[in-house]
């Protein structure tokens, strides 16, 4: 008799995590993803920030299953699914399940106004990091060419758009770029005279902390240069910069971190959805009428206590992927099936600089510079079982040794000449 199939939908956390969790089951497993790598979205805004390149936080998903054997990957887009004939459906053709595992993940939403994502892009994907990387370095570039002061100020003004963990980081890692890093490589400008704006619609940053620890990441932004501004919304984006509630921002240079959305799950599934897109799954993360699909991490609105869903961040899609595996291990080897999924919260994490962080452990708080370096600690830590952790450690202590950022690399579209260059001195 075949084996009983699973097809995974997604290789980020959670379904990489089921699919090492499933090694020794008797069951093929078939992973199906539009890219060839698994992504560690965690440091992605330091390969946006030219910390790290992206092969240091990117790996080809063949290569981390080349020893599991029962595990094979299809490179292909999914274009939906058919849950009579259990089947999805993709660019490489029909593909049979007995078990479906949707890990889609969630892309960045701009509640209504995708126009905004041409000037404000998101940070979800490798290549968001990079054309923000391009974007951030050509801002310095064009501000070193620029005779005209206003324009000068314009393409030294960067604005980053929403106070969660992204923003904080990226606006951290912009101010120290700026202040620190390329403060000796210009002539004609000073970097350090570079304006960084974190706009947050809410009352605070990093609303999901504490609020002494979101008052102390504030500090730090401050202490670094960053301008917070909380309590202000953002109205309009354009090529020329922000129009907020306070008034308008002349900026070359927008970086969008306010809101994620899953797509194409009401379609695919037939399911309910909240108003992110995610899916509306049971306590064992099935949806309903349907004991062998489940959706997971991002994609799934999972309850959790106090009113509260499970946070969309890495440990969360880890565990529903291995408890996912348990329910199907147990389903194809005629055991009972596990009870419903319980989330094990195991705290908060955000950086903001090179000395400061914020931890949130429940009844232990830190920060400065000792969360600084548990934060690393944490995410190599998690980089184990994907590649070795070396490489990154590496890079990360000559970058904070010598201020260096050794990923300054503008790629993409070729530099376009300029009539504004200034006479050679």
């Amino acid at each position: 008799m075949a084996r009983p199939k699973v097809v995974i939908i997604g290789a980020g956390f959670g379904g990489l995590a089921a699919a090492k969790a499933l090694k020794r089951a008797p069951v093929d497993i078939e992973i199906v993803d539009r890219r060839n790598y698994h992504l560690f979205q965690p440091l992605l805004y330091q390969v946006a920030t030219a910390d790290l390149s992206p092969a240091d936080i990117a790996w080809p998903i063949r290569s981390i299953f080349s020893r599991q054997k029962n595990v094979a990957v299809t490179l292909a887009e999914v274009q939906g699914v058919d849950l009579e004939a259990q089947q999805v459906l993709s660019a490489a053709g029909p593909i049979d399940y007995d078990h479906l595992i949707v890990a889609t993940g969630a892309q960045h939403a701009y509640f209504g106004n995708d126009h905004w994502e041409e000037h404000a892009p998101g940070l979800k994907r490798l290549v968001d990091a990079t054309e923000i990387r391009r974007r951030i370095l050509m801002a310095f570039e064009r501000a070193e060419l620029a005779q005209d002061p206003e324009a000068q100020a314009r393409e030294l003004t960067f604005v980053v758009v929403g106070a969660g963990p992204t923003g904080v980081e990226m606006a951290g890692a912009i101010a120290e770029l700026a202040h620190f890093t390329l403060a000796r490589d210009f002539r004609r400008i000073r970097s350090r005279d570079a304006r960084v704006i974190l706009v947050e619609a809410g009352d605070r940053v990093l609303s999901p902390f504490p609020e002494d620890l979101s008052a102390k990441a504030r500090a730090s932004l401050e202490k670094l240069g960053v301008e917070v501004w909380t309590g202000v919304t953002v109205e309009d984006i354009s090529t020329e910069g922000v129009q907020t509630s306070d008034g308008f921002v002349p900026s070359a240079t927008v970086i969008w971190g306010a809101g994620v959305a899953v797509k194409h799950l009401e379609a695919w599934l037939g399911v309910e959805i909240d108003r992110a897109g995610r899916a509306m799954v049971g306590p064992d993360l099935t949806v309903p009428g349907h004991p062998d699909v489940f959706v997971i991490g991002d994609a799934a609105k999972m309850p959790w206590a106090d009113g509260k869903d499970v946070p969309g961040i890495a440990p969360a899609a880890k565990q529903a992927g291995a408890y996912v595996a348990d329910v199907i291990a147990a389903q194809v080897a005629g055991r009972a099936r596990p009870g419903p999924f319980r989330y094990r919260h195991v705290g908060n994490l955000a950086t903001i600089g090179r000395h400061a962080a914020v931890i949130d452990f429940g009844r232990v708080k830190l920060s400065g510079f000792v969360a600084w370096w548990l934060w690393g600690v944490a995410h190599i830590y998690f980089l184990i079982g994907v590649r070795q952790p070396l490489i990154v450690a590496v890079s990360w202590f000559w970058s904070y040794v010598t201020y260096s950022k050794g990923a300054r690399l503008i790629t993409g579209r070729p530099v376009q000449s300029s009539k504004q260059h200034p006479p050679q001195t």
